[in-house]
């Protein structure tokens, strides 16, 4: 189905998309997370590692928009063209269900933020929090429901609007930063020795991967772009932009408050840093830049959740009502699903303690899942020289990236833990029924001999998943 010209998306309607996706919960809870984990010289190896390999992921999307400019929707469709039919779901699934495990870690924070001031909230998973969190993702989902242009139109604004509260905080350290402080700290202090640096490293690795997702927004909602050069581009532009953000919103704080006391502070931790400089009021601003922030990544995120559901349903990955359109050209069937997991998921965080890095971590490890795929794929067509006629060695080079990019991706799934892994074969497991569905609809053969091993490896999973959380071997 062609796209009308005037629903199609600009240069800066689609870097705003990748800004809007990456910027959100998790740059507010910076400060402490890394604060409870390293000090400054760890945290400075973690964004070498984090910017180097999600540079290279970057890279890796523009690519391919370039040299396979017939395929949309690429974070799925790419998987699919490489591997086939099955790894092409499992890549659409992996990226919806994080976005929406993502979207609930927004209504978390939006609640955990509020219950500084208001009790009723708590940590953001209490029954009030759950019911107020349950009537704001229904009323956005009536606005995305309006249209795919207004709402991108609408996402554009509000990216620009939660930006500024970012670079103030920023400006405003820099100013109130002392050098001396920040020394003092570098390695750490205390149990945080160079000694134990790798252990450092690792257990930043899934906060890091969180902060990027939604790098392949432009790549997502390539159907839309005007030419296919903007998708790279705005990939490019929007990591460059933010990975910039991320690393002076995670090392400035240092040099203002002591690393203990960074990890002892209540999330949005960014705005216990600013009131340590400028007083109470500082708490409240970054509150109300986060809820701004929170509200905006969330549009961003339906809108990629859906449209991702969508595509897989166009192409017989999910099954044909997923592509079902309203009379403004939403995939609004998609959007129904989409915000019920959110649903879902929002009522189950009811019955765990830590809610919010539960479902922060748990967004990462399954987001992994398709950014592997997509980076092997890459290295697939720069290998065959696929689009380089004339230019070998553009696709050296190419090949290179992405298996850089590659390796990047399953060291992040090692660095996350088993855990993760064992809990995202809980939802791949049951979800492997859309595809089921979908094949069977179309009346195609379900599983080719490869596919049913992986998918016997991913039931195998989530008995071993239910065994230890059954045991306590593993907690939630």
């Amino acid at each position: 189905m062609s796209i009308p010209d005037h629903q199609k998306l600009s240069r800066a309607a689609l870097t705003a998309m990748v800004v809007g996706s990456m910027v959100g919960a998790g740059i507010f809870s910076l400060p402490a997370r890394f604060g409870s984990a390293t000090g400054p010289f760890g945290a400075l190896i973690s964004w070498t590692i984090a910017g180097g390999g999600m540079l290279t992921l970057a890279w890796v999307f523009q690519t391919l928009a370039v040299r396979r400019p017939g395929i949309d929707a690429g974070i799925y469709a790419y998987a699919r063209e490489g591997f086939g039919a099955y790894p092409g779901f499992a890549a659409a699934f992996g990226f919806w269900a994080g976005t929406c495990l993502g979207n609930t870690t927004y209504f978390i924070l939006i609640k955990s933020t509020l219950g500084a001031i208001l009790p009723v909230f708590g940590d953001g998973n209490t029954p009030v929090a759950v019911a107020v969190s349950s009537a704001l993702l229904w009323l956005i989902h009536a606005l995305v429901l309006r249209g795919i242009k207004e709402a991108a139109f609408i996402n554009q604004i509000v990216t620009a609007a939660k930006i500024v509260p970012i670079v103030l905080f920023v400006v405003i350290l820099a100013f109130a930063f002392q050098a001396d402080l920040f020394a003092e700290g570098f390695w750490g202090g205390g149990a945080f020795e160079s000694a134990n640096l790798l252990g450092q490293i690792r257990s930043t690795m899934l906060v890091t991967v969180f902060v990027f997702i939604g790098i392949e927004g432009a790549s997502v909602y390539s159907r839309f772009a005007r030419t296919r050069r903007d998708v790279g581009w705005a990939t490019i532009a929007g990591f460059a932009g933010v990975m910039g953000l991320l690393v002076l919103v995670t090392l400035l704080p240092y040099g203002v408050v002591p690393r203990a006391e960074l990890a002892a502070m209540r999330q949005p931790s960014m705005g216990g840093v600013l009131a340590q400089v400028v007083g109470p009021w500082g708490s409240w601003f970054v509150g109300i830049g986060l809820i701004v922030s929170v509200l905006g990544a969330y549009l961003a995120w339906t809108l990629l959740a859906a449209e991702v559901l969508y595509s897989a349903a166009r192409s017989g990955l999910a099954p044909a009502w997923l592509a079902r359109e309203n009379a403004k050209g939403v995939p609004a069937a998609a959007l129904w699903l989409t915000n019920g997991l959110v649903q879902f998921f929002l009522i189950s965080t009811l019955f765990s303690q830590e809610a919010f890095d539960l479902a922060l971590e748990m967004t990462s490890a399954i987001t992994l899942v398709p950014y592997v795929l997509v980076a092997a794929y890459g290295c697939k067509v720069a290998k065959a020289a696929q689009g380089y006629a004339g230019e070998p060695r553009a696709a050296r080079r190419d090949l290179i990236v992405a298996g850089l990019a590659t390796v990047y991706a399953v060291f992040m799934i090692y660095a996350g833990g088993l855990k993760y892994l064992l809990l995202s074969c809980l939802l791949f497991a049951p979800g492997t029924a859309l595809f089921i569905f979908a094949r069977r609809e179309r009346g195609e053969r379900v599983f080719s001999r490869r596919e049913k091993c992986l998918f016997g490896v991913i039931v195998a999973g989530a008995l071993a998943a239910v065994g230890a959380l059954a045991s306590g071997a593993i907690a939630i």
